[in-house]
């Protein structure tokens, strides 16, 4: 019997609470002219910049606000110094470590030769430039892309964030786009042999390496985001200060504009969809609260007993990075599920990815799976459950809570209340719309 057979028919049933849409209100600024911005933002770095000059472009795996547009603007600002620009797939190992599927995952995210103005040149084989470390404390081999280091020029663009796996003046950026981006599978490996110190202390060092080897990085292009996924900062990085103070400094302002979960304490927290599209872990380590390495401290807030995920996004191509990080997952999401992307994924990712990828319950139907997370967890009076609901980890400006939570949200002047209190509105086969409820509000 097929595996995910045998649950088809399980049940699970429990009190289950009525839910209000509720709204959060963060401070959030917004870049409104992305062309002039970024050429702005980049128009000190490119005076070196020599006619016919071909100048690659980085391209992440991770869902960016406006990221076609931010892309285009970075190959015309460019061409406005006379160089040919193209776009260079920057993803470590996903894709499935191949160089068509890493186009294919850049497609999903709406950028292709049209919608980005330039070329997508796409290829795995990379070249050991460095070797990090000396006898006393040795550390990885550095390798770059091909692709990379034929070009005359590089442009590195990335969001800069938190990561999801540590904590370090440098996390997620530029230095990762480098080091784990243009390193593709080989070089992601290699760092994530070394654990979180690979990623904490040798990716930045690593990065650096890559910019003082070559020569051929032009700048940086730091992408800041606020608490509603919107493009908050537009910011031109020197080559030098990648992976160093200069990037520290803009993850500093990065962790000031995140988004939150507003309660300490949340007895069940149900997810509508996860995916590589939204977090390299399918959900933010930071919103939910939740790290899941060993060796690695977990975060004081917000404590989170049960994570019940409804859905996998169809972004992910099947890589369910993340997927341990749920208690409890529905029998259609697990569906979606591809194991070889998946654990290759996992394995990249070291230690980081082991518990990660490991298969959490699976439910037949959304109100079976809900139900799994009241009864889970350690609640005695599941009728008062502290319940919450999010679309995913990078929209949660819009969210439902339990009437449970009432007084909380009351006494949060960052909250409100935007509509009545309803129960879940599965249908027939127990499972609930799409969009429910505050979700219609967020999209």
């Amino acid at each position: 019997m097929d595996l995910l057979e045998q649950v088809r028919d399980l049940r699970c049933e429990a009190p289950l609470p009525r839910m209000m849409p509720v709204r959060q209100r963060f401070d959030a600024p917004v870049v409104d002219d992305i062309g002039a911005t970024v050429a702005d933002a980049l128009a000190p770095y490119l005076s070196t910049v020599r006619p016919g000059w071909r100048v690659g472009i980085t391209a992440g795996s991770r869902g960016i606000a406006n990221i076609a547009r931010i892309l285009h603007a970075t190959g015309e600002a460019v061409r406005a110094h006379g160089g040919d620009p193209f776009i260079i797939p920057a993803m470590g190992s996903h894709g499935g470590a191949t160089a068509e599927g890493q186009v294919e995952v850049l497609h999903s995210y709406g950028i292709t030769e049209e919608t980005t103005g330039m070329p997508i040149v796409s290829s795995m084989e990379v070249r050991e430039i460095a070797h990090l470390g000396d006898a006393s404390d040795p550390g990885p081999a550095v390798f770059m892309s091909e692709t990379a280091l034929a070009a005359d020029g590089l442009i590195i663009v990335g969001r800069v964030k938190a990561h999801t796996d540590f904590r370090g003046p440098v996390e997620s950026g530029l230095a990762k786009i480098m080091t784990i981006g243009l390193g593709k599978h080989r070089g992601a490996q290699t760092v994530h042999a070394f654990g979180t110190r690979g990623l904490a202390h040798w990716m930045p060092l690593a990065a650096q390496a890559m910019v003082r080897e070559t020569g051929k990085v032009l700048a940086g292009l730091a992408i800041l985001e606020n608490a509603y996924d919107q493009t908050a900062r537009l910011v031109g990085v020197p080559a030098s200060e990648i992976g160093a103070a200069g990037e520290a400094a803009l993850l500093i302002e990065a962790k000031a504009l995140m988004a939150s979960l507003p309660f300490d304490d949340i007895d069940v927290l149900v997810v509508d969809e996860m995916g590589k599209n939204v977090s390299g872990t399918g959900m933010d380590t930071n919103i939910i609260g939740r790290m899941l390495i060993r060796g690695v401290p977990e975060f004081a807030r917000p404590n989170v007993r049960v994570i019940v995920v409804r859905d996998l996004t169809d972004e992910s191509h099947g890589n369910g990075a993340g997927i341990g990080l749920a208690d409890v997952m529905t029998r259609r999401g697990a569906l979606k599920l591809d194991l070889r992307a998946t654990y290759i994924n996992g394995l990249t990712s070291g230690i980081g990815g082991v518990q990660r990828v490991q298969l959490p319950i699976i439910m037949p139907t959304d109100v079976d799976a809900i139900c799994a997370g009241v009864l889970t967890c350690g609640r005695g009076d599941p009728e008062n459950v502290r319940l919450v609901r999010i679309q995913n980890t990078l929209e949660v400006g819009t969210i439902e809570v339990s009437e449970s939570l009432l007084d909380e949200v009351r006494a949060n002047p960052r909250l409100e209340v935007i509509g009545e209190a309803r129960p879940f509105d599965f249908d027939v086969d127990g499972n609930l719309p799409v969009t429910a409820g505050a979700h219609a509000v967020v999209h």
